[in-house]
């Protein structure tokens, strides 16, 4: 299993040394063993990795890791540059240019987000290959709302993009009034047409960015392969 060994490392220690996460950490080395599980295990804090603590600008929300074959690498709505795109990014990316005019790129690879300061974070860090919320309930929960309440207590300004209802379950941890806290509902085909599309999180995220004089986020993925 991955660690972590960044700046995240410290306000986190307390949460390793829990009763939850030491049989967590049991359940998900059994599952390792036994099935198979996405994403790799090198992979599974991935988020932390690449978005340092204190990087962060932007917190975007996610439930647990895609389930299909070589898609999930610890990025929520993020996926392997050689997979399919899957249909919420899809949706994401065309929210993305209408609101932004970014052209939809042939990939779904999220690391030049994460390396902007933009946290891609599953509550659920793992799951059961072909099993959604396979590993709901295990303690992944928990972790990862110690992870909002450090991310809440930090003293600039961040956003919190909250798309759909468990998202938005986690709204109450949030207290810190300096930070922007969007809502819409998930980007899925099943509930896009209800209010995402024309939401506008990413012009409202980069002006709250530059009205506290912050860089803004440069949206754009890039095209990766060759057309």
């Amino acid at each position: 299993m991955g660690a972590i060994s960044n700046d995240w490392l410290e306000p986190l220690k307390p949460e390793f040394s829990k009763p939850y996460y030491a049989k967590l950490y049991k359940t998900i080395l059994q599952e390792y063993r036994t099935r198979r599980v996405y994403p790799a295990a090198d992979d599974i804090f991935n988020a932390f990795e690449y978005t340092p603590l204190s990087e962060v600008k932007v917190v975007i929300l996610g439930q647990d890791p895609y389930h299909g074959d070589g898609q999930a690498h610890g990025l929520c709505f993020s996926v392997k540059p050689e997979v399919e795109i899957p249909p919420s990014l899809v949706n994401i990316y065309q929210e993305l240019h209408d609101d932004l005019g970014c052209y939809i790129p042939d990939n779904g690879c999220l690391t030049k987000w994460a390396k902007q300061g933009v946290l891609l974070l599953n509550t659920v860090l793992t799951v059961r290959a072909h099993q959604a919320n396979s590993h709901r309930g295990l303690g992944w929960e928990e972790f990862t709302d110690a992870v909002i309440r450090i991310l809440d207590a930090q003293d600039r300004p961040i956003v919190f993009i909250l798309w759909g209802r468990p998202a938005q379950a986690k709204k109450s941890m949030l207290r810190n009034p300096g930070h922007l806290i969007l809502e819409a509902p998930h980007p899925s085909p099943l509930s896009a047409y209800r209010g995402f599309f024309g939401s506008r999180p990413f012009s409202r995220t980069n002006q709250f960015l530059e009205s506290h004089g912050q860089t803004p986020i440069d949206w754009q993925i890039k095209n990766v392969h060759k057309h």
